[in-house]
C-alpha cells in the first residue's frame, strides 16, 4: 500500500513498530511506512487513529504525524478534512465509461449493489434557463424529476431533470423509485436518445449538498450536466451532483481513434449556460456520460 515498506522502523510483533532515531530515514517517513505495514496486515478496519493518539503510540511530535498522514491522503489511503479525524478512503464503486449510452440504473445493480431513488420532486414547473437550453419558450412548462439516488445503503448522486411537458407529461403517474428514466420515456412516449453532450467538472459542493450526500468536508463531487438529444433535437437537460468517493469516469485511447475524451482546461463553452450546438443527426453513438 502506497509502496511504502518498513526500512528502518524495527517490527517486534503486531501493532507499531519502534522507529529508529539514528536512521538518515525521516521520522515522517518511516512512520508511513509502518502504517502502511499496518494497514496491509488488516489494522484499523475499525477506524483509523487520530493525530494525537498516533503521536503518542510513537513517541512523535504532531508535525511528523501530520506529514505521514499527508502522505498517505496524498496517495489515496486515507482521508483527512481540515479539523476532522482521518479515516480510511472507501475505493470507488461505479465506474462509468465516457462514449456510451448507459444506465447508472444497471451499472449500480451490476456492482452488486441495490439501486434506489428518493424522489423528491417530479412535477410540471417552469424554468427559464433550462427552457432555453432545450431550445424552447422561456415560459413553457417542463417535466421536472428530482431524485437522490443510492447504490446500497448509501447515496450516490443528486440527480435532477427537466423535460419537455409537451413530450414528458407521460411520466408524472411514474414511481421512480425503483426503475430508470430512459426506459419509462421509451415504454411511455416512445422517445428514444440517440445523441448528446455532457460537461463534467470537479466541484466542491455547499453544506446542504453534502448534507443530502451524506459526506463530509473532505470529499469533493462531480458535476454533470447533460443535454439529451433525438434526431429532432434537445429533449432532457440533466444537472447530476455524483460523490467523487463512489464514482469514477474512464476513457478509452487508440492509436487509430485517439483518446476519445474532451477536456476544457477554460471551464468555458459557448452557448446558453455553456451549451454549443449540436447535431443530433452527424452522431449516433449515444450520449456521453452518466444516470439514467
Amino acid at each position: 500500500m502506497g509502496g511504502g515498506s518498513v526500512t528502518a522502523a524495527v517490527v517486534s510483533g503486531p501493532g507499531r513498530a519502534e522507529l529508529d532515531r539514528e536512521s538518515a530515514l525521516p521520522l515522517w517517513a518511516q512512520l508511513h511506512d509502518d502504517l502502511c505495514r499496518r494497514l496491509d496486515e488488516g489494522e484499523f478496519t475499525g477506524s483509523f487513529p487520530g493525530e494525537m493518539a498516533l503521536a503518542e503510540q510513537y513517541g512523535v511530535s504532531r508535525n511528523t504525524v501530520r506529514e505521514a498522514v499527508r502522505r498517505l491522503r496524498t496517495e489515496g489511503v486515507v482521508v483527512a478534512g481540515r479539523g476532522r479525524r482521518p479515516r480510511l478512503a472507501t475505493s470507488v464503486e461505479i465506474e462509468q465509461p465516457l462514449g456510451a449510452l448507459y444506465s447508472l440504473f444497471a451499472s449500480v445493480q451490476a456492482a452488486g449493489l441495490e439501486q434506489r431513488s428518493v424522489v423528491r420532486s417530479l412535477s410540471v414547473e417552469h424554468d427559464g434557463q433550462a427552457a432555453e437550453i432545450l431550445g424552447l419558450e422561456a415560459a413553457a412548462p417542463l417535466v421536472y424529476l428530482e431524485r437522490l439516488r443510492f447504490a446500497g445503503d448509501r447515496p450516490l448522486a443528486l440527480d435532477r431533470v427537466w423535460l419537455p411537458a409537451t413530450e414528458a407529461e407521460g411520466l408524472l403517474g411514474v414511481d421512480f423509485s425503483h426503475t430508470s428514466l430512459y426506459e419509462q420515456l421509451a415504454e411511455r412516449t416512445g422517445i428514444r436518445l440517440v445523441g448528446g453532450r455532457e460537461h463534467i467538472r470537479a466541484v466542491v459542493p455547499t453544506d446542504d449538498e453534502r448534507a443530502v450526500l451524506g459526506i463530509d468536508d473532505g470529499i469533493a463531487a462531480f458535476s454533470i450536466e447533460r443535454l439529451g438529444m433525438t434526431r429532432d433535437g434537445p429533449v432532457e437537460f440533466r444537472r447530476s451532483l455524483v460523490r467523487g468517493d463512489r464514482f469514477s469516469v474512464t476513457a478509452v485511447f487508440s492509436a487509430q481513434g485517439g483518446y476519445q475524451l474532451g477536456l476544457d482546461a477554460s471551464g468555458s463553452h459557448a452557448g446558453p449556460d455553456g451549451w454549443e450546438p449540436f447535431d443530433p443527426v452527424a452522431r449516433d453513438d449515444g450520449p456521453t456520460g452518466t444516470v439514467t
